[in-house]
């Protein structure tokens, strides 16, 4: 099981990124098989999703272990993270996969070596832009991470005080990373750097807010639902990934407040705690 990630800074602009655990998650199995190179995927919980990025990520791992010429493998997830949204589906996917795939071949492997192995499926995917090497360690570590994406380096963590609560505002429509509008995205660069300078800083929920509403204004999304919550007392708000969602994060007695100022846009509202704990073999 791998938990869910949320962005501080998305790293589309600079290479360099940010995010934070969310204790949503995805879990997966993974039995190995005879049938060498056949990979069988179940995503049971949005059947109507594309298997390539788990195929990907269990091929990379018995690749690593020189073993894609034994095995083949049957893989099922579960997932409480709505596909397609921003929310780090994919990255959560490629954790739980990866983990799942290691796990079923009695390997043992270092932490970030797991998560570099889904990544790298991730691009072979295209299911990614930057590798979304941020994304993928908040979620595996649990806390707030600093990353440079283009090199895989943790920069910075921090940890997330508990009495924060993290709600997400999900629209009904999907968004896919590849399609996003690099060129556009990153002619906010100058201001993403801010974001990203004080994520580096600590200051995480000023980071968030600020590249949220950046990001929105260079992909043409709608800034007021963040503002809204905002104004309703959140720490902070802003744009998850690519979008659509949008990210609230807030002190737990200020919780229906910022509930009820996402509850006015159409869509869903999620409402979970920052998650600390790593991604582990249950």
């Amino acid at each position: 099981m791998a938990h869910g990630a949320a962005t501080i800074v998305n790293a589309i602009a600079l290479g360099r990124g940010a995010a934070f655990g969310v204790d949503l998650w995805t879990k997966a199995e993974a039995k190995l098989t005879s049938e060498v190179g056949v990979f069988e995927v179940e995503i049971t919980s949005d059947p109507h999703e594309s298997t390539l990025l788990v195929e990907r990520t269990v091929f990379r791992v018995l690749e690593h272990f020189g073993l894609a010429k034994e095995f083949g493998a049957k893989v099922k997830t579960t997932s409480n993270i709505p596909a397609a949204r921003g929310l780090k589906s994919s990255s959560v996917a490629a954790n739980a996969t990866a983990l799942a795939t290691v796990t079923a071949l009695g390997k043992a492997l270092d932490d970030l070596e797991i998560v570099k192995l889904g990544v790298q499926a991730a691009f072979d995917a295209k299911c990614t832009i930057t590798g979304a090497f941020d994304d993928a360690c908040a979620s595996y570590f649990g806390g707030a991470v600093v990353t440079d994406n283009a090199n895989r380096q943790i920069l910075e963590r921090y940890p997330i005080p508990e009495d924060l609560m993290v709600l997400f505002h999900v629209p009904p429509q999907k968004a896919y990373t590849i399609n996003s509008d690099v060129k556009r995205l990153q002619t906010v660069k100058p201001l993403v750097e801010l974001a990203f300078e004080k994520a580096l800083e600590g200051k995480i929920w000023e980071a968030l807010t600020l590249n949220g509403l950046v990001y929105s204004a260079a992909s043409n999304q709608n800034t007021t639902i963040a503002i809204d919550a905002l104004a309703a007392g959140a720490v902070s708000a802003g744009l998850c990934g690519k979008g659509p969602a949008v990210t609230a994060v807030t002190a737990k007695d200020n919780l229906d407040k910022v509930k009820a100022a996402l509850q006015k846009y159409e869509g869903e509202v999620l409402v979970t705690n920052p998650n600390s704990e790593k991604a582990k073999v249950a």
